[in-house]
């Protein structure tokens, strides 16, 4: 078994991906086999932060009582810089293609990553 390295799901500042010593197929989130060659036990990485976003979407309705003081807030698809894709919370003004980095704030109760653009 793997160490399992503390990320944001478990209040942590991190970001954490798993990379499969079978294939070396990195995926995010995490999963006890490889969802590309089935291996057991992927190890933890933890990841730098930077990515590229590949999807934006502004959510202008609270989907919970609990996020109706963050509307309007923007959901992102990021392409991590080693190789995997994450959804996660963002400036609201960032496009398609923009450079970003990953920071902590707290939505809704809850430590979440959110996403700013690299300056």
């Amino acid at each position: 078994m793997s160490e399992k390295l503390a990320d944001w799901t478990r209040g942590a500042e991190a970001i954490v991906y798993q990379q499969c010593a079978a294939c070396g197929t990195r995926q995010y989130f995490r999963r006890s086999f490889c969802a590309a060659c089935g291996a057991a036990d992927p190890q933890d990485k933890q990841a730098s932060g930077e990515g590229t976003v590949y999807a934006t979407s502004l959510v202008c309705r609270a989907a919970t009582p609990e996020t109706r003081a963050q509307v309007p807030y923007n959901i992102l698809l990021v392409d991590a810089a080693e190789g995997f894709r994450m959804m996660a919370h963002g400036d609201n003004g960032l496009a398609i293609g923009d450079k970003v980095v990953a920071r902590f704030k707290q939505f809704a109760g809850r430590l979440v990553p959110h996403f700013e653009k690299v300056r």
